[in-house]
């Protein structure tokens, strides 16, 4: 059906009532007089006079109505056959109209011929199912039909496919009405609070896919539905729910009141994502994303991550003894590796300082510096290893788990400030800023795993306690005097922090990355090709961390 068109009734109307046997004869009004038959009685849609030569060229106007006209109404009059005999697929026609009337349990159905457009005629389609034991519901939608010409026999015959039955059906694909998969849920934060579609649009994804996982861990009884099922019976698309089913309670580690802070936190923005996690559980307690219900970027997102991967590379440098806080460490202009020649925002450099003060001032510079005394898989195994990055997280909903592939020259020097093929999302650099607060990585969930006995992912090893002391020491030094210190100005408690922009081709402006902890609270945000990190993205985390008191 053409989006926005309307049908009018200009056509047969017919109302057929379909009894164990198949459908018998509600009603019949033919627009050119024929007669009606009562209740039970049968009605005979007249072929009309075999073509004795075979004609050519797209069907007329007349023969488009005509055709469309009968085939509906042989489809109403249960008369399957006959309505499959006057479309070019006769054999997929007729197990299709068949499944209507069985599988979908449609007991009584009507159907409104519009007006053609060319050869399409649209039409709507009023069907009562009978999803329970005498329990009716019905169900209204429209859909549509092309006349062509039969190029064996001339004739006009609708082009079946499997839109016709209904819009959204694809071939492989068939209707059915049936027991939902999944019962519905009553979904509660941390605290008990119920977390609705309606009050918390930006979480409809997420509850959507907890029905779909958990539905059946809780006491709920499924509801009845129309839907689209694959090959394998696999459903694909809910249509229609005629019983809404009985909800059962699902808790998840949100937190009503975090939530809502976030969602504040990026109001106003046309894209941005921000999560914020328990440090010490992995739980998480937010997750926001602009629009409201476009894609979630916070948990899916596939980005680079910018000078937040600083982090991992820094822990990676300290480990092998190639950095250290208080040491001196080169901060040049521009360092060339690979073939490629890096340079700082604003060309700036730093004459003797500290590794501390690279990080703080997010020296581009003093990472790729060291840049071959790395072997090509070092960054990718610190962050898999101790981060956790690229395992296979087991979230309790649908996450992109990060990428750090292996690389070398001058891509490997790249991944070392989060650019090359590093990728990652606010969900990963919440859990970055987790594992440096904790010391150790805890996966991120959002349903407990007792819920379900699933097994989180675990990575190999732990931070060093030195190293791990000396990254809360370089993000406290960055969020208090470094390019995070505007952003977290005022903080209170144990914080810490690091600001990203990283650069995307063809994008004018970078996409503006921050990441952070305040005491057992880590969170991230990413606001897409809107500049610097710490001025964009950076009051946004601040907002959701002091809001987690």
């Amino acid at each position: 059906m053409r989006d926005g068109q309307k049908a009018a009734v200009i056509g047969t109307v017919v109302a057929a009532v379909v009894g164990a046997a198949g459908f018998g004869v509600y009603t019949l009004i033919g627009d050119s007089g024929a007669s009606s038959g009562g209740d039970g009685q049968d009605v005979t849609v007249a072929e009309g006079p075999a073509d004795t030569s075979a004609e050519t060229g797209p069907p007329s106007a007349e023969e488009v109505r005509e055709t469309a006209g009968r085939f509906l109404a042989a489809w109403q009059a249960g008369k399957t056959g006959e309505a499959a005999a006057l479309t070019d697929d006769e054999t997929a026609a007729a197990e299709a109209l068949t499944g209507f009337r069985e599988d979908v349990r449609v007991a009584r159905a009507s159907f409104e011929q519009g007006a053609p457009t060319g050869a399409d005629v649209p039409f709507t389609v009023t069907a009562e199912v009978e999803y329970d034991e005498g329990r009716r519901a019905g169900w209204t939608y429209e859909s549509e039909l092309t006349v062509v010409r039969d190029t064996g026999t001339g004739r006009a015959v609708v082009d079946w496919e499997p839109s016709v039955l209904h819009p959204a059906l694809e071939d492989g694909q068939t209707l059915e009405t049936a027991e939902a998969e999944a019962p519905p849920i009553r979904a509660l934060d941390r605290n008990g609070t119920e977390l609705t579609a309606e009050e918390y649009p930006e979480l409809a994804g997420i509850l959507t896919d907890l029905r779909k996982r958990y539905g059946d861990k809780t006491d709920g009884k499924p509801g009845v539905e129309a839907r689209i099922v694959d090959a394998k019976g696999k459903e694909v698309k809910t249509l229609k729910e005629f019983s809404e089913g009985t909800p059962g309670e699902l808790r998840t580690t949100l937190d009503a009141k975090l939530q809502k802070a976030a969602v504040q936190a990026i109001a106003g923005k046309p894209k941005a994502s921000v999560v914020a996690l328990k440090a010490g559980t992995g739980e998480i307690l937010a997750v926001a994303n602009t629009p409201a219900d476009g894609f979630d970027t916070a948990l899916k997102g596939s980005l680079a991550p910018g000078s937040t991967m600083k982090i991992v590379t820094a822990s990676m440098l300290i480990e092998k003894g190639l950095a250290s806080s208080s040491e001196p460490h080169p901060c040049p202009k521009y360092f060339t590796h690979g073939g490629w020649r890096f340079q700082n925002l604003d060309k700036f450099e730093i004459k003797g300082g500290t590794f501390a003060q690279s990080f703080a001032a997010s020296c581009n510079t003093a990472f790729i510096s060291q840049a071959g005394k790395l072997k090509d898989d070092d960054l990718t195994r610190q962050a898999r290893e101790v981060f956790g990055i690229g395992l296979n997280w087991q979230v309790g909903t649908a996450t992109f788990d990060g990428s750090v592939p292996v690389q070398s020259n001058a891509q490997m020097a790249a991944s070392l400030i989060g650019q090359g093929g590093v990728r990652a999302n606010p969900l990963i650099m919440a859990s970055v800023s987790a594992t440096v607060k904790s010391g150790v990585f805890k996966q991120p969930y959002i349903v407990s795993p007792e819920v379900d006995g699933r097994t989180l992912a675990r990575a190999p090893r732990a931070l060093p306690a030195p190293v791990a002391q000396q990254l809360r020491s370089l993000m406290r030094l960055t969020a208090t005097s470094g390019t995070a210190a505007e952003a977290m100005a005022g903080t209170t408690g144990d914080f810490g922090a690091k600001t990203g922009s990283a650069e995307v081709d063809g994008q004018k402006k970078p996409n503006a990355w921050f990441t952070g902890y305040r005491d057992d609270v880590a969170a991230a945000a990413v606001v897409p090709a809107s500049g610097h990190g710490g001025k964009n993205a950076g009051p946004i985390v601040r907002a959701v961390l002091n809001a987690a008191r």
